[in-house]
């Protein structure tokens, strides 16, 4: 409840809402979902997303949410709901971030073979929240500038690669 940063993943958004209503001191909140969700209880979804400091989603989950096929528009409207941050995963050709008045494309770390990227989202929006909580600097330049941002993408890959590599040996 005294959390100062919180990741809401990939739950019901009514769920989120109450862990939300929970909380306590304003936190630093970021939050991930998924289709299901969006074709579930897009409006609580929406609900939730306002209440959130970032939103982390996938190309096709943003363009589904905000009904178009444009990355920066869909971004756009992720940050008209309050969010400060959108993150737009774009799986192996890396991620997107948006601000009101900045943007960054980060490439994807190139892979010869990629097994199972089941859970890179996770890591990567697990990976982004440790790292501003253990900065503490919420900047674009911070986020932009030392790299945190591309590595976090590399990191999400290699996790994908050793996953895929102790599946096959069992």
């Amino acid at each position: 409840k005294n959390a100062k940063f919180v990741l809401l993943a990939n739950n019901p958004p009514e769920l989120q809402l109450k862990v939300i209503s929970q909380l306590k001191n304003n936190p630093f909140i970021v939050v991930d979902s998924m289709n299901l969700w969006i074709n579930l209880s897009r409006d609580k979804l929406l609900d939730v997303i306002k209440k959130a400091n970032v939103l982390v989603i996938n190309d096709g989950e943003a363009r589904m949410l905000f009904k178009t096929v444009n990355l920066v528009q869909a971004a756009k409207q992720a940050l008209q709901l309050g969010v400060q941050y959108c993150i737009i995963k774009k799986g192996e050709h890396g991620a997107l971030l948006f601000t009101n008045d900045k943007h960054f494309s980060a490439p994807g770390y190139p892979l010869e073979i990629i097994k199972d990227p089941t859970g890179c989202g996770d890591c990567f929006a697990g990976g982004f929240i440790g790292y501003l909580a253990a900065t503490k600097d919420l900047s674009f330049t911070n986020l932009y500038s030392d790299g945190s941002f591309p590595i976090l993408i590399i990191m999400s890959k290699e996790r994908s690669e050793r996953d895929g590599e102790t599946k096959n040996r069992d």
